[in-house]
């Protein structure tokens, strides 16, 4: 059959359970390790607590992670959030979040990712630096420019989607590849760090700081800070439909991924805390590289901005791996383009979402709107997060006919330590952006009248 002829509907059973756990490092682990822990300390300026916020994170984002095994486990399909929306709620809002995710929350995602390789790439290749400025075009009152790292991301955006697009195995090799490369060069910093002796005195604390009266607040606020860095921890459940035996493998390959980056993450930050002090931490944008210049010199420098390439390089490889599954059972039920619920023949893989996904994001990327966009659909993403989560217990009440291979250990406590979780990044959000998060409903808000004609479409066939 030619590469051009007609398409099927069912994509190929393809990711080992070691794919699975690979694809979920890889989802989470990206440039956020290299700096989030200096936000942290401008919070928080005390070692111990900055590496108990990490810990506290991580094991929230471990019962996100079980509560979303069962959930994967019992609906073994691609799309993940969209297919437990749809059970636990009806087609409406998963509806929205699909299109929401398509507008803004991953396609915004990609493009932001894909800048951030691009900047970091501009420390080996000039041109593609943020501050090399390729094109400007004056609309009016309005300028649009557009720099090398923009262009860098671009064109990472279209590599990768090809490497996805020619075959589930091709994309996945890759995505393999990347993750051990980035996970290797992650121990190899840490395991060199404690060959060389610490260059950092702790001897200073909380008190010093003026924060020990509110150091609960404070600590709360590093919790957020670190949440953030382990999103995108869910990305393998979009993908349960190429899963061999989902069944097992999915819970499994979520619960050992989330366990290995909790590792990586603390390993990362003892590996910190030997270089830095939290106050010389909270100095820096660069926290990895800093590290590295403390106890290695320009050249562990230069070595780790390496690392963070090739880590965002492979966090974009998964992003756009994962997320490209959730449009597909969204057109193949009428609700979104028709076309992008096909699978191609040969290659076994939804060619047409890739594509359109991957259009959209290098529009974002070159446009340089990605940033407001998905800070806008922050709060609302985080919603759609609470409602999936809280799909659990929904359907647990509702469908306790539905097979359940894995049930979440700690029922109820777990998913509602997950859901709280989730509530406490809501108030946060609310917190700090209230504007956009009101500007981020009324995006999700704007897929009412899309839903409607959709659904007409569908009752007109």
């Amino acid at each position: 059959m030619s590469d051009s002829g007609p398409v099927s509907s069912s994509s190929a059973r393809g990711l080992s359970l070691f794919d699975g756990v690979l694809l979920t490092i890889g989802s989470v682990v990206g440039t956020g390790i290299f700096f989030t822990s200096a936000d942290m300390a401008r919070v928080l300026p005390d070692a111990t607590m900055i590496l108990l916020a990490w810990l506290a994170a991580g094991l929230l984002t471990l019962a996100g992670a079980l509560t979303y095994a069962e959930l994967g486990a019992m609906l073994p399909r691609a799309g993940g959030l969209y297919g437990f929306l749809r059970e636990a709620y009806g087609p409406l809002p998963a509806f929205l979040y699909g299109w929401t995710a398509f507008l803004v929350i991953m396609s915004g995602g990609i493009a932001a990712i894909a800048v951030g390789f691009g900047t970091y790439l501009g420390a080996f290749v000039p041109w593609c630096a943020a501050e090399h400025e390729v094109a400007r075009l004056a609309f009016g009152a309005f300028t649009w420019t557009l720099n090398g790292a923009q262009v860098a991301g671009a064109l990472a955006i279209v590599v990768l989607t090809g490497c996805n697009v020619v075959g589930l195995r091709e994309g996945t090799l890759l995505q393999n590849l990347l993750t051990l490369v980035k996970g290797g060069a992650i121990v190899a910093f840490v395991a060199m760090a404690f060959f060389v002796p610490s260059t950092a005195s702790h001897a200073e604390s909380a008190l010093d700081h003026g924060t020990a009266t509110s150091w609960p607040v404070a600590f709360g606020a590093c919790m957020v800070l670190a949440l953030w860095a382990y999103d995108g921890w869910y990305g393998l459940t979009f993908a349960a439909g190429e899963l061999r035996d989902p069944a097992r493998s999915l819970p499994r390959a979520l619960v050992v991924g989330v366990l290995c980056v909790i590792g990586l993450y603390a390993l990362m930050n003892i590996a910190y805390l030997r270089a830095l002090t939290p106050a010389q931490m909270a100095g820096t944008t660069r926290l990895g590289e800093m590290a590295a210049q403390a106890l290695f010199g320009d050249t562990g420098s230069r070595l780790l901005t390496a690392a963070v390439v090739v880590s965002s390089f492979g966090c974009l490889s998964a992003t756009i791996l994962y997320s490209s599954r959730i449009y597909v059972p969204m057109a193949q039920e009428g609700l979104f383009f028709r076309a992008l619920g096909q699978v191609h023949p040969r290659w076994k893989t939804p060619r047409n979402s890739l594509l359109a996904q991957s259009a959209w994001a290098v529009v974002l990327t070159l446009s340089g709107s990605y940033g407001a966009l998905t800070t806008y659909v922050v709060f609302a993403g985080i919603l759609f997060h609470i409602a999936a989560g809280a799909a659990l217990l929904v359907l647990r009440r509702r469908r306790p006919d539905l097979l359940r291979p894995y049930r979440v250990h700690g029922y109820p406590f777990v998913p509602l330590l997950f859901l709280g979780a989730s509530v406490l990044l809501v108030l946060s959000s609310v917190t700090e952006q209230p504007l956009e998060s009101l500007a981020g409903v009324l995006c999700v808000a704007a897929g009412l009248p899309a839903y409607a004609f959709w659904r007409r479409r569908v009752a007109a066939l």
